[in-house]
């Protein structure tokens, strides 16, 4: 039998045993069903995951909530600020200024292959701040990176910098896209939920939170990479002149590309300036949006930058937080994280957070979708935060989400790491190979912010 044949129908049986009215179930045991029911749907790819959103919808409004409170959830400002961002970013790609910029910070390298490496990492920083998709970033900076190695490999063979390079594409996308609140679909879902724990957490005291941490992890991880895989001594000048020539090839710098400079940087003021004049993250947002289509300062008209929109994720995305909503709402969340203190009744609050990250880790290694998994994980340990002593709900939280992000160990962990891996420079051994010292590094740095940053 196919194996989405397979999972569907186990699915269906699922819901026809826990929610026919033949049979009478606790709402919370309902709402674990639904919640195995749609990761069974995700994960198994079963129908696209728009389709499978819609399909929890029809749970949600016959079973949970009423239709009205169900669709409610398209309106919230973090469904809104991720529409806003995909207009942002399409806009920050297509005029080319995105190839730019990734140029420019290569450049910064002097031609030096240890260099290339580090740089390649900060760049990945840096247009996290302007493109909140990883696959987007993964593919613009793959191919710039794989135009580099080929013309690199006609004078000499680069196979270790070309492994370290993409291997760190695969790891560092989606670890980047943790760093600011607009960073990624998954990190502006959790900025969400962080939110309501936090009504004060602003886009800085974001960057506050995660940036010592995770800029401490790039730089242990770069000399895990030169260690592992020493660069090839390149001939500097040459890599120079390719890089050169690349941004020659983009001739100079456009209107549009003008544009949308001024429109970015008047986004990140405002974002960083939030405790100041008020205006919500998600606001901003949707005014530079607005701003890229509009006549005279605006790059491009409404019938272009829609195609931009994925609406799809927009339906995936804002299905997550039903589900997070169904969870808190229904007590099952609450239920789960009572099964596991009870189980761990007499260890100390460290040993409890301790466990959960461990079962965070593991558990992300058979989760593609990281925001269907956050969906879980967020929402329990913001309740297992409650109530534990020691550690506030939200610090919890954080130290669950940065150990959700990233995947080390397998190819298909990520979309990013397809991605990465299509272009051939690394084996799956090799990943592993860095995954497991790198992992247990992440995670390291992890409980070390717990006990003495956060």
């Amino acid at each position: 039998m196919d194996k989405k044949v397979l999972v569907g129908t186990l699915a269906l049986i699922l819901y026809l045993v826990f929610f026919l009215p033949f049979f009478h179930w606790d709402i919370k045991v309902q709402a674990a069903i639904t919640l195995v029911i749609i990761q069974m749907l995700w994960i198994g790819r079963v129908f696209p995951l728009a389709f499978s959103s819609i399909l929890l919808i029809l749970i949600l409004s016959f079973h949970f909530f009423s239709y009205e409170e169900t669709l409610a959830y398209f309106s919230t400002d973090i469904v809104w600020l991720l529409f806003s961002t995909f207009i942002i970013s399409k806009a920050f790609i297509s005029t080319g200024l995105a190839s730019r910029v990734s140029l420019k910070m290569l450049k910064l390298s002097g031609g030096s292959g240890r260099l290339l490496i580090l740089f390649s990492f900060i760049l990945m920083f840096v247009l996290s701040m302007l493109i909140p998709s990883n696959v987007g970033k993964g593919s613009l900076v793959s191919s710039v990176l794989d135009r580099l190695v080929k013309s690199l490999d006609k004078i000499r063979q680069t196979e270790k910098l070309a492994k370290s390079l993409f291997i760190g594409i695969a790891y560092l996308v989606a670890i980047s896209g943790a760093v600011v609140a607009t960073g990624a679909s998954s990190t502006i879902y959790t900025f969400g939920l962080f939110s309501e724990v936090s009504p004060d957490l602003n886009y800085v005291k974001w960057l506050y939170y995660f940036v010592p941490p995770i800029f401490l992890f790039v730089g242990l991880l770069w000399l895990l990479l030169l260690y592992l895989f020493p660069p090839e001594n390149i001939d500097r000048k040459h890599l120079m002149r390719l890089l050169d020539e690349k941004i020659i090839e983009l001739g100079r710098i456009s209107l549009p590309e003008k544009k949308v400079m001024g429109i970015m940087a008047m986004t990140i003021l405002l974002w960083t300036t939030h405790s100041w004049h008020g205006f919500s993250i998600s606001l901003i947002g949707l005014l530079s949006a607005a701003l890229t289509v509009l006549p005279v300062v605006g790059v491009w008209n409404w019938e272009t930058a829609k195609k931009s929109i994925d609406w799809d994720m927009m339906l995936f995305f804002a299905s997550t937080l039903m589900v997070s909503g169904m969870l808190i709402k229904t007590g099952a969340i609450k239920w789960i994280s009572g099964q596991l203190l009870d189980t761990l009744s007499g260890q100390s609050p460290l040993f409890i957070v301790f466990v959960l990250l461990i079962c965070t880790a593991l558990l992300r290694i058979i989760f593609v979708n990281i925001l269907g998994f956050l969906s879980i994980m967020i929402p329990l340990a913001i309740t297992i935060g409650q109530d534990i002593p020691d550690f506030s709900p939200l610090v919890v939280a954080m130290a669950v989400f940065l150990t959700g992000v990233p995947g080390f160990l397998l190819i298909t962990q990520s979309p990013v790491h397809l991605i990465s891996h299509s272009y051939g420079y690394f084996s799956e051994t090799d990943l592993l190979k860095v995954g497991i010292p790198a992992a247990l590094i992440w995670l390291i740095v992890i409980i070390t912010s717990l006990l003495f940053y956060w």
